[in-house]
């Protein structure tokens, strides 16, 4: 797959398949995510893998409820907004994101990375993100979140028996398969106007209107 349509194209994909996703693709996924750089090359970083059907069962038991808590309080008034205004894009996130909880325990594979001594989370993010841009290159759709983070760490170390006494911390909950929908560059706004030049606010000289990448055909 060529680089940059792995880059424009690999977006948050919730909607996917029970099918179970090959084990030469988690082990392509887990491969490319050890060769992200981390701080003083420390790698300080393990991951899970969470393909059981019980244990995916379970864990997505905890993705409904932390996902609940969330609804009822960090996105309650956005999401109520969003629906007083109709603003569709941020309805359709609702929706998708709402899905991916009603199918947490049916998504084929879960991808959990934990790390210690990364408070600021750049050493483990960009592994999580190359196992997610591998995953794209075969097909699997992925999702990076942070809730079961946030709102059930202690029930996953649980879950998952993962040590509570060594510094270990949940920082991402990927959920992996292939999608129900279809690919695509998401929309976003245009570059120029999320940056600037050589000061905060100074405007780059340069306009982006469009994907500099577009799929061939």
């Amino acid at each position: 797959m060529d680089l940059y349509e792995a880059l424009y194209t690999t977006r948050a994909m919730r909607r996917v398949r029970p099918d179970p996703v090959p084990t030469e693709v988690i082990r392509s996924m887990l491969d490319a995510a050890i060769r992200a750089p981390s701080g003083g090359n420390s790698q300080n970083w393990r991951f899970v893998v969470v393909t059981d059907p019980d244990m995916r069962r379970r864990l997505g038991e905890l993705y409904r409820e932390a996902f609940a808590i969330l609804r009822e309080t960090v996105y309650k008034d956005l999401w109520e907004r969003a629906r007083q205004v109709g603003d569709e894009a941020s309805l359709r996130v609702q929706r998708s994101s709402q899905w991916l909880a009603e199918h947490a325990g049916d998504v084929p594979l879960w991808l959990l990375a934990f790390s210690r001594n990364d408070p600021s989370g750049a050493s483990i993010y960009p592994a999580v993100w190359s196992a997610m841009l591998a995953a794209r290159g075969h097909g699997v759709g992925t999702c990076l979140t942070t809730i079961l983070a946030h709102f059930k760490s202690a029930d996953v170390f649980e879950l998952l028996g993962v040590p509570d006494d060594r510094g270990w911390v949940l920082n991402a909950a990927v959920s992996a398969g292939y999608p129900l929908g279809r690919w695509g560059i998401a929309a976003r706004k245009p570059v120029h106007r999320v940056t600037y030049q050589d000061r905060w606010g100074e405007p780059v000289p340069w306009e982006v209107n469009e994907p500099l990448y577009r799929p061939s055909g």
